[in-house]
């Protein structure tokens, strides 16, 4: 009894516990399945635990690969601007969760699997290398911490979604709200991001709404590459980023 007594002592609510991370603790299979038979833990899919009748959301799921496997996989894009308070006119309801993480990066089955009670969209991307600290924030979800995107990253993969994962409008409406993203940061995301696409409809949203930190960026660091991106079917070219946006917003 002391054992499984300390177990749930270090057990935090709403998290799921991989058995990787179990037996490194201590807790070999044969006692998991002990704790399972006996009513303390729950098998949520292979490899995966929680606490029995503890109420699992998909962020406790995503603490857990963060935190135990060293997973790059996170909320990013409009979920992060939404749990960050970005986008207040959406409410604080989460319809879609868009996760983000680098290709080699798979969710495991026993996520994929289960049902979360709302749409889960995951990107493996080569866009960002997502391995820079710096490009994260964290939030309170619940009872525990959720690593984030930081918003300066969260805007440009809401733009990576455009067109077929993000309307144009609603990204543009969501970008006025942001008045106070770092200079620096942006400067280091858009040197970095390998997507021409999201860094001109960045440029383009962000002059639009005539931010003030767009003004401290050096664009001459930033590559641009050449030829048009047709962004909206349709659209107008705007000549200056030289891609194709809704007639209402060129010019």
């Amino acid at each position: 009894m002391e054992k499984i007594n300390q177990l749930m002592k270090e057990w935090q609510k709403g998290i799921v516990m991989l058995s990787s991370t179990l037996q490194k603790m201590g807790y070999g299979r044969e006692l998991l399945k002990k704790y399972v038979k006996s009513g303390w833990l729950e098998s949520i899919g292979y490899g995966a635990f929680k606490l029995s009748g503890d109420n699992i959301e998909w962020a406790g799921a995503i603490q857990a690969l963060q935190n135990q496997k060293n997973s790059t996989i996170h909320a990013g894009g409009k979920t992060a601007l939404i749990l960050k308070g970005y986008a207040h006119y959406l409410g604080d309801s989460i319809k879609q969760v868009d996760l983000f993480g680098n290709v080699p990066d798979k969710l495991p089955k026993w996520f994929s699997d289960k049902e979360w009670g709302t749409r889960i969209n995951y990107l493996q991307t080569r866009v960002f290398k997502y391995r820079n600290t710096k490009y994260y924030t964290s939030v309170k979800y619940n009872e525990f911490n959720l690593l984030i995107s930081a918003p300066e990253l969260a805007a440009m993969e809401m733009l990576s979604l455009i067109p077929k994962g993000q309307s144009f409008d609603e990204a543009l409406k969501i970008t006025e709200g942001l008045t106070t993203l770092r200079s620096q940061l942006v400067q280091d995301l858009l040197e970095e991001c390998n997507s021409i696409k999201v860094k001109r409809l960045f440029l383009f949203m962000a002059e639009k709404h005539d931010h003030d930190w767009l003004k401290e960026l050096n664009l001459e660091k930033i590559n641009l590459g050449s030829g048009k991106r047709v962004i909206a079917d349709y659209g107008v070219l705007d000549k200056k980023y030289n891609i194709t946006v809704p007639k209402e917003y060129a010019g």
